[in-house]
């Protein structure tokens, strides 16, 4: 089994979460810190991966990308993100990064090549129709294709072997140097197939269980979805019928989805796709579902069919946001689980007791789907492993229903979302549904219990890296500093040359060349040089030794 099987994903546009402003003045930041007061509360979801949307260096948004090898600005920078992938691995997260391999920003170096020396620059085939007898939408002197029409958006030539063999050093190095285990491929409908299949080996090259998905809207899945390119892709279909299928009190429309993708003769059947309620692109669950009183019938589905759970930040606490035609702020918002106000504490923890069984049952992880019995308001439908099966029971009436299933099983059910009630079953099962709610039964000797204690404990909420480190941990001292490599706690190398003495005081002064730039010389005390420091309540060394 794969471990994307059992994973339940936690989708963050970083950006938006950790309140960066829209744009980059490429002061460095270190909001991504933020996360780290994430940890207690993801654990109690039962998240064990987290999706970053785009945090490489940008101009905006993060899809207007300046540079694949650097975190942006605004968020911290490389050494801070690989202390906080680090602290996530400790604790049993894994790591997907948003590759937006298919456009650019403009202010990207090989763009600005361009304008700076238009025909002479080796990099105009870089980039899709390139043109010098007419002008850009933005004054240059040539034209160019931007995605989907915005012109910010410089569209990358991906047939240009230069282009792929550069995004492809990119990949590997964030495999390298941060260890993540998987990316979501941003526009993946629009990109060249051969580019995809170039990246899986890449990929597996360096890990093998690398999981690679793609961002579709619509299309048959197959196309990129398959042993030659990607693993999965966005599941759209399904996250169109888990709102409307409760908005129109029309279960047949989701019974349908779900036979189509994957019942007996279903077209993704053999595909673990990544399902989803809502993201960063479209209105939030809580603002486009008409009665929240169904929001958790909705987190049943998402958990229950086949396929990963992803939950967009904030929406277990019901968060509101529409999709506005000219802006997506309403969906991007910041947000601390840790100081939300007026959270919906009731699907938070319905979602805290799904995460649960995600990891406790397999046949949530690698079942077989089979529609039980399907009405407008209410529905039954199985998950079945040759070791175990489950049934998912859901009423959306505001009136009790009866729901009846021929199970052909003598013995327990056991309803695991719900207080582990057991009821004996004889072949023929009926029971009476409550209004707007849900059931998983699992057959099983009547011995079968799942502990939710956990999910009501305080956790200690950890801000730090400091705070994270064992008690144990020696206090961080000055060390002397010798002649070498040293990197500034905001990210410059430097290179430390000689030593010399203040004329006037007979300070000592350590003399220091920069490793970046014009190499320019400089000098400081030696005593500040080589001081601890405290930025956002975690202790650091002003310059550390790196060689």
């Amino acid at each position: 089994m794969h471990w994307i099987n059992d994973a339940v994903i936690y989708n963050i546009y970083p950006l938006g979460c950790c309140g960066a402003p829209k744009e980059n003045d490429f002061k460095q930041e270190y909001r991504l810190d933020r996360i780290y007061g994430f940890i207690p509360h993801l654990k109690k979801m039962g998240v064990n991966t987290i999706l970053f949307n785009p945090l490489f260096e940008s101009t905006r948004h993060g899809y207007d990308t300046i540079d694949y090898f650097k975190v942006d600005s605004r968020l911290g920078d490389n050494e801070s993100f690989k202390k906080l992938c680090d602290t996530l691995h400790q604790n049993g997260m894994r790591i997907l990064l948003d590759g937006v391999f298919n456009h650019v920003g403009r202010d990207f170096f090989a763009f600005k090549d361009i304008q700076e020396r238009g025909m002479g620059s080796i990099y105009t085939s870089w980039f899709h129709d390139i043109r010098f007898d007419r002008q850009s939408p933005y004054g240059d002197n040539f034209s160019y294709e931007g995605w989907a029409g915005f012109y910010d958006l410089v569209k990358l030539n991906l047939q240009n072997n230069d282009v792929v063999e550069y995004l492809l050093d990119a990949v590997r190095f964030w495999i390298k140097e941060f260890d993540i285990d998987g990316l979501r491929l941003d526009a993946a409908n629009v990109m060249d197939v051969n580019f995809f299949k170039r990246l899986r080996w890449a990929c597996r090259e360096n890990k093998p269980d690398f999981w690679l998905f793609g961002e579709i809207v619509g299309g048959d899945y197959n196309r990129l979805a398959n042993n030659e390119m990607l693993d999965s892709v966005t599941n759209y279909d399904i996250y169109k019928a888990l709102y409307s299928c409760h908005n129109d009190r029309n279960y047949f429309e989701f019974a349908h989805s779900l036979d189509r993708e994957c019942g007996d003769w279903g077209i993704y059947k053999n595909l673990y796709l990544y399902n989803f309620a809502d993201n960063h692109d479209v209105t939030r669950l809580a603002s486009i579902i008409r009665d929240k009183g169904l929001l958790k019938n909705v987190y049943t589905m998402l958990y229950t069919m086949p396929g990963v759970p992803s939950v967009y930040y904030g929406s277990e606490f019901g968060i509101e946001g529409k999709k506005e035609r000219h802006s997506d702020d309403d969906l991007r918002r910041e947000f601390d689980p840790n100081s939300y106000e007026n959270p919906d504490t009731e699907l938070f923890e319905h979602i805290c007791r799904l995460g649960k069984l995600k990891h406790s049952l397999e046949a949530l992880q690698t079942g077989r789907y089979k529609n039980e019995l399907i009405q407008l308001e209410h529905m039954c439908y199985s998950m079945k492993t040759d070791s175990q099966k489950l049934y998912i029971m859901l009423n959306q009436s505001s009136e009790p229903r009866s729901v009846g299933v021929n199970t052909g099983f003598n013995g327990v059910l056991t309803d695991v979302l719900n207080d582990n009630t057991k009821y004996d079953c004889s072949g023929w099962f009926e029971i009476t549904v409550p209004p707007m709610s849900s059931m998983i039964l699992v057959e099983n000797d009547g011995s079968l219990s799942i502990d939710f204690e956990y999910i009501s404990e305080e956790v200690s909420v950890p801000r730090t890296i400091s705070q994270l480190q064992p008690e144990s941990e020696p206090e961080l001292k000055p060390e002397e500093i010798v002649k070498g490599r040293y990197r500034h706690f905001k990210g410059n190398e430097y290179e430390v040359v000689d030593f010399a003495k203040d004329s006037e005081t007979a300070e000592k002064m350590v003399i220091y060349r920069a490793l970046y730039g014009d190499h320019e010389l400089w000098v400081r005390p030696y005593e500040m040089f080589r001081e601890i420091i405290e930025r956002d309540g975690k202790k650091m060394r002003r310059f550390e030794k790196i060689d």
